[in-house]
């Protein structure tokens, strides 16, 4: 009788990206012949794929890591990777013994054997890159697909080209080969990520940082019109607004079947954003957004900000509030700003105070759910095509997977098949609907 194979768990923190990365290890790990394993209790192998963009996510994946120890049988191993043991390796090594490795990007996490706590990969073992990994099938409707990993930009509160590096992208033969598989599968929404999306392919062509005002295609266009020929959606995450040319705007807007606009914005205050190394201001972000919503009325927007950046005033952050009031975007992330060691931020003066900044970000984010609820109930009424992800639950354009609201709907409705509903309810930033006549 054979013997019956080892089990993984794998659990993943921080954002998409990681999420890509923890199924194409899935992948490596069913390669070596291990199960996937429904809990960490039930696993040989736990792995933690940890996120460290701010403290509270470090703090997250620590308490994650020390969690999942406890939960361990006797004999298993523990796995620490992704950004935190990238960032921090030997440091986190040594902080957390309960870690049977502590494995950067790119390191097998179950061959070969380590002492406890070891950082040291040997070069005998093979590495790999996560980036272009072959994907594993998916059980959803939709999936992520990362197009590039790295960035090349220095905003003064990211520590993340630090670890991750500069931006290395794809070919666009090899996302389109890893789509053909996904639509194969059953996929019927791709959501293209990357640190920097619109700069996608700059770095296979030899091209810099381009001005305000783009000239030429953008590799970012071609791509997403590629994409879009195979799969009726493609929703694209984290675009920065010196890059929403008008040709990508079109593209989103007529091509992709999704109208969404992922605005990476951070801020209003053109001092403070220039303290911060980005572009832009709140005029030229509201006449952006305007002129979408122009040419494509049924436009849906997401956006982040951080509160309390150092030498963020009350005028600065009475301009953010207005903003937000003003421009009744669907969906507003909030975060509070932390000091990233390395950054260009962590050496400028004007820092605001904890309790200052605790308090401008619960008054940002009062305010941006007031905003978020108005926007919900708008569409009571509306007969909108959605997406079924699991029984009962939909999606329109205007919800990203696993980051907005959702849609509850009849669950007589086929996964993974657009339908028509019909908006009759709002709970928090979730609808209900149902069948359209």
């Amino acid at each position: 009788m054979a013997a019956p194979r080892p089990r993984a768990y794998i659990e993943t923190l921080g954002c998409p990206k990681n999420q890509v990365d923890s199924d194409k290890l899935a992948g490596v790990l069913a390669a070596d012949g291990y199960a996937m394993a429904g809990s960490a209790g039930e696993a040989d192998l736990i792995v933690v794929n940890t996120c460290a963009f701010i403290e509270a996510a470090r703090t997250e994946s620590v308490d994650t890591i020390l969690a999942l120890s406890d939960a361990k049988a006797d004999g298993a191993r523990l796995v620490v990777t992704g950004c935190m043991a990238e960032r921090y390796g030997a440091e986190l090594a040594a902080a957390l013994p309960e870690a049977d490795l502590v494995a950067g990007f790119g390191v097998p996490v179950s061959l070969g054997r380590k002492q406890k706590g070891s950082t040291d990969i040997s070069a005998a073992l093979p590495s790999f890159d996560l980036l272009n990994l072959p994907r594993p099938p998916v059980d959803a409707p939709w999936a992520y697909v990362k197009i590039a990993e790295g960035c090349d930009r220095s905003c003064g509160f990211c520590a993340i080209p630090s670890f991750r590096g500069p931006q290395r992208s794809r070919s666009i033969e090899a996302i389109l080969g890893e789509v053909n598989t996904l639509v194969a599968g059953g996929v019927r929404e791709i959501v293209l990520v990357a640190q920097d999306l619109a700069s996608f392919g700059r770095d296979r062509r030899g091209q810099g940082r381009p001005p305000e005002a783009l000239a030429g295609p953008q590799p970012i266009v071609d791509l997403v019109e590629r994409v879009s020929a195979q799969v009726p959606w493609t929703r694209l995450l984290y675009l920065y607004p010196s890059d929403l040319s008008a040709g990508l705007i079109d593209v989103i807007g007529t091509t992709t079947g999704v109208p969404y606009y992922d605005l990476s914005l951070q801020h209003v205050s053109k001092p403070l954003l220039r303290r911060m190394r980005r572009w832009g201001d709140g005029p030229r972000f509201a006449d952006r957004i305007a002129s979408i919503r122009d040419r494509y009325p049924d436009a849906a927007f997401r956006t982040s900000f951080i509160v309390g950046y150092p030498g963020e005033t009350e005028a600065d952050h009475d301009a953010l509030l207005g903003f937000i009031a003003e421009q009744r975007l669907d969906w507003v992330g909030l975060f509070a700003y932390s000091a990233e060691d390395g950054t260009h931020a962590a050496g400028l003066d004007g820092e605001v105070v904890p309790d200052v900044m605790a308090q401008r970000l619960a008054e940002a984010q009062a305010l941006a759910d007031d905003v978020t609820s108005v926007a919900r109930s708008e569409r009571l009424g509306d007969i909108v095509e959605v997406l079924v992800d699991e029984p009962g639950t939909a999606r329109s354009h205007r919800e990203a997977p696993e980051i907005d609201g959702v849609i509850k709907v009849p669950a007589t409705l086929p996964v993974g098949a657009f339908a028509k509903v019909e908006i009759t309810g709002v709970e928090g930033p979730d609808l209900h609907a149902v069948a359209a006549p």
